[in-house]
């Protein structure tokens, strides 16, 4: 693989990886430093990378490893999720404000879960990776992804509708 085409992957997934290191650093600043730092690894690896049949996953696990040690380091700060999608312009004040209400209560659920759960929810809900590259970036059995991911979306589902029906017994 030629460096044009390497780079262009690269920057494919360039996003992405801003994202998860986000989620896991809290600080843009941190995140910005952790992609720009995994960038600069891969581009050195060049010709191991090149090899790769799969770029993104690899690095996808980079950065989520070089944030996970940048959180056990001192200069680290709290582990976050954190991930709005919204169109604010079709959507009424009360609207806008019911759906960020939803997603701070989700917020807070996420911040609950284990570890592991919440990466693989960030990984698929919110990145959209296959199950099969979760699996390579958490170092998983793909059976595995799938059960902490029914566990999380399960242990959120339920946690909402306790929020929302706000604490009231409906009977199911």
């Amino acid at each position: 693989m030629n460096e044009r085409k390497l780079l262009a992957r690269m920057l494919a997934v360039q996003d992405s990886m801003f994202r998860l290191a986000k989620r896991l650093l809290i600080s843009t600043e941190e995140a910005e430093d952790a992609v720009q730092e995994v960038m600069t690894k891969l581009w050195e690896k060049m010709n191991r990378t090149a090899t790769l049949t799969n770029v993104e996953g690899y690095a996808m696990t980079m950065t989520k490893n070089y944030c996970l040690d940048r959180l056990k380091s001192k200069q680290a700060t709290q582990l976050r999720l954190v991930h709005v999608h919204q169109d604010k312009t079709s959507d009424s004040l009360d609207q806008q404000i019911n759906h960020r209400d939803s997603v701070a209560h989700v917020f807070k659920i996420m911040q609950s879960l284990p570890e592991q759960q919440q990466l693989v929810v960030q990984l698929r809900d919110v990145e959209q990776y296959d199950f099969e590259t979760i699996a390579q970036i958490t170092e998983m059995s793909a059976g595995a992804v799938r059960v902490a991911l029914s566990r999380a979306r399960k242990e959120i589902r339920k946690q909402l509708i306790e929020v929302h029906n706000h604490g009231i017994e409906t009977g199911s």
